[in-house]
């Protein structure tokens, strides 16, 4: 066993610092969204079934976005980059789109209006990560 840990390069060290704060307002919008849709779907599916299910899928996104911070290591950076960017096309397409034809969007999603309803932090928050997820890119800070 100590031959393998020898030979595998540390995992990079993801929530060191301002990234504890990302894991904390991911874990926070995986509960937001995950509650809502979920009651959404269960309760009114026919009423807003596109809003409630992009609602959900929000929901998966954050949540392992959420887990690739925690889990730490090169991969599973380059990985919430990437989900982190189709978040932000996410949000940045289904906020324009409740904006250009409201009546689409019968109810809101998470990301309605860039995600006003949670005070701007669903297009914010892709951003900061984002930003802090090039940052500690190459870094080898071990666990």
């Amino acid at each position: 066993m100590a031959a393998t840990e020898e030979t595998e390069p540390a995992r990079t060290r993801l929530i060191s610092g301002p990234g504890m704060l990302l894991v904390w307002l991911y874990g926070v919008m995986v509960v937001g969204a995950v509650s809502r849709s979920a009651v959404q779907i269960s309760t009114e599916f026919d009423k807003a079934p596109l809003a409630y299910s992009l609602s959900a899928v929000a929901g998966v996104v954050y949540g392992f976005i959420t887990y690739s911070l925690v889990r730490g290591g090169e991969t599973a950076r380059r990985a919430a980059l990437v989900c982190c960017a189709a978040e932000l096309m996410g949000v940045l397409t289904v906020g324009t789109w409740t904006l250009v034809e409201p009546s689409a969007f019968p109810d809101t999603t998470v990301w309605s209006d860039y995600g006003m309803g949670y005070l701007f932090i669903p297009v914010l928050l892709p951003l900061s990560a984002m930003y802090w997820l090039r940052k500690r890119s190459g870094t080898a800070d071990s666990r």
